[in-house]
């Protein structure tokens, strides 16, 4: 552990942060690192140039900024990457801002992660006050899963799936849905996940990074699979919310919960309350717009955060109303050029 970090007390100075549009940002989802240790296809190219690691931000400095917009009222900070497990020392960080959680500074501290280090990280997240993670997963079939991954080990995922639930960390599956790919594990997907009291978030494939006709031809909107679902199960609207994008439905047959993250057949953008901070200090206010705000040049001209205040609030107000994500074979180019895995998941 590092010199006794900053407080988020109040001051002042500090107030709420609140978009052009009027929406409070309460949310800040945190990038820790662009590496990982899968290569999704729809996340990274397989040939990966990562970032060197004299360009990322210490642990102390994401914990400045992110004590900052806790001080701005953030109320919940997602950790994600890349795979942010397999930053090193990265338990330093979720200790440290776990303090935020005893004064009730922030409601929440929470990941995404794709699984492969839960066994190991299971019981410190949850020793930190994390209490449910977020975990990438779109198929139970080995074969299927190295595809996808290019050279995940699908027995490590669930066994760390197995430690998540032993240290009571509530886990919530993400799962892309690919056409042609995984469309037909669906069903399966929700009833195992459902079977092992785990909730499932389908989320459509998004134009980041490479697209080809390969990548046009996965997609799969999520209105023909709620349609197929509805087919085999009763969906009944459901009010939870999380802080992100999804919109939930019951399943009555498992008494379970499932989302739905459609940011191309039903845009989201209107109740966003949430930004993006990169590994390298960029904050992007929109996931799905180039415009960012370079965080790491004020943090690192002064010692007290005035300067690092006074960027986000200016960052915040040119927060766009929302995306403009389009996949289909007359827009092979992406929307943006950047892999997921650099904005964070």
């Amino acid at each position: 552990m590092w010199g006794a970090p900053a407080p988020a007390t109040l001051s002042p100075t500090d107030r709420p942060l609140v978009d052009p549009f009027g929406r409070t940002i309460s949310y800040l989802r945190v990038s820790v690192t662009d590496r990982c240790d899968f290569r999704c296809v729809y996340c990274m190219s397989e040939d990966m140039a990562f970032l060197p690691k004299r360009d990322l931000l210490t642990l102390e400095e994401l914990d400045r900024i992110c004590t900052a917009f806790v001080r701005q009222g953030v109320r919940k900070l997602r950790i994600t990457g890349g795979e942010p497990l397999v930053r090193r020392d990265i338990m330093t960080l979720f200790r440290s801002l776990s303090r935020h959680l005893e004064t009730e500074a922030l409601d929440e501290l929470t990941v995404t992660t794709n699984g492969s280090q839960l066994s190991r990280y299971a019981a410190d997240l949850a020793a930190c006050g994390v209490k449910r993670v977020n975990v990438s997963l779109d198929t139970l079939d080995d074969a299927t899963f190295r595809s996808i991954t290019r050279w995940g080990d699908l027995t490590k995922v669930l066994t760390g799936l197995d430690a998540a639930q032993r240290a009571g960390l509530k886990v919530k599956i993400n799962t892309v849905a690919l056409k042609g790919v995984n469309e037909d594990e669906i069903e399966s997907l929700l009833t195992w996940a459902h079977g092992r009291g785990m909730d499932l978030t389908l989320i459509e494939v998004m134009p980041l990074g490479e697209i080809d006709a390969h990548r046009v031809d996965q997609y799969l909107p999520l209105s023909v699979v709620r349609a197929r679902l509805s087919q085999r199960f009763t969906l009944s609207e459901n009010a939870y919310r999380t802080g992100g994008p999804a919109r939930y439905v019951t399943v009555a047959e498992t008494g379970g919960t499932l989302g739905f993250i459609t940011p191309l057949t039903h845009n989201f953008c209107e109740s966003c309350n949430r930004v993006r901070l990169t590994c390298t200090g960029q904050l992007f206010m929109c996931l799905g717009q180039e415009d960012a705000a370079d965080l790491r040049a004020p943090l690192r001209q002064s010692e007290d955060d005035a300067l690092l205040s006074s960027a986000i609030e200016a960052a915040i107000a040119r927060k766009p109303k929302g995306h403009d994500f389009v996949i289909d074979r007359r827009h092979t180019t992406p929307a943006l050029t950047r892999h997921m895995s650099v904005t964070g998941g």
